[in-house]
């Protein structure tokens, strides 16, 4: 429940920083500042590994609602699905500790956008995630990632190749589809 709270409030101050500047660039950098609640621990006392993920969707709604991209895909009925994530622990963030969740649009491959999700405490950087991103349309069916590029104002001149290891573990990572038999690890 607490972070469906957040998620408003994240929202609220987005739509109103969009209506008093604009629409920031989608491909820079979004940072949203953040507490540490009770809420967010563990047993052990720190952010559970978990509950980053929840954090980066923050930094996610921030974007997109910030950029405008958030009015743009409810206009055509699009929304954003997780396909694929990993996350890196460096440091361990604690009670009522300040943070900045830094949330940065990397590039797309032919299926869908990468994200870089940032857990920075007074510039060190505590926890990082990379995401791996699609959209679908309500009427069902995916969004192209062409529809995508189309939709943002893609600036053709900016460069936004997806590092080659990172496009290697979306692949390495994707799961078969249902027609498709995987290999299984549980037998």
């Amino acid at each position: 429940m607490h972070m469906i709270l957040r998620t408003m409030l994240v929202l609220s101050r987005a739509r109103r920083a969009l209506q008093r500047r604009g629409p920031a660039d989608p491909y820079s950098v979004s940072r949203l500042n953040l507490r540490v609640l009770p809420t967010d621990l563990d047993i052990l006392k720190h952010v559970n590994n978990g509950v980053y993920f929840s954090l980066f969707d923050l930094g996610r709604f921030d974007l997109l609602m910030r950029s405008g991209m958030w009015t743009t895909f409810t206009e055509r009925g699009w929304y954003p699905v997780v396909a694929s994530e990993t996350i890196t622990f460096r440091k361990s963030l604690t009670l009522w500790q300040r943070f900045t969740v830094e949330t940065r649009i990397l590039g797309f491959d032919d299926k869908a956008f990468y994200l870089e999700h940032r857990a920075v405490v007074k510039g060190e950087v505590y926890t990082r995630a990379f995401i791996r991103a699609r959209f679908l349309k309500k009427t069902g069916g995916t969004v192209s990632v062409a529809e995508l590029l189309d939709a943002i104002g893609h600036d053709h001149d900016r460069d936004l190749t997806v590092p080659e290891w990172l496009v290697q573990w979306g692949q390495d990572a994707a799961l078969p589809s249902t027609r498709e038999s995987a290999p299984s690890l549980w037998a």
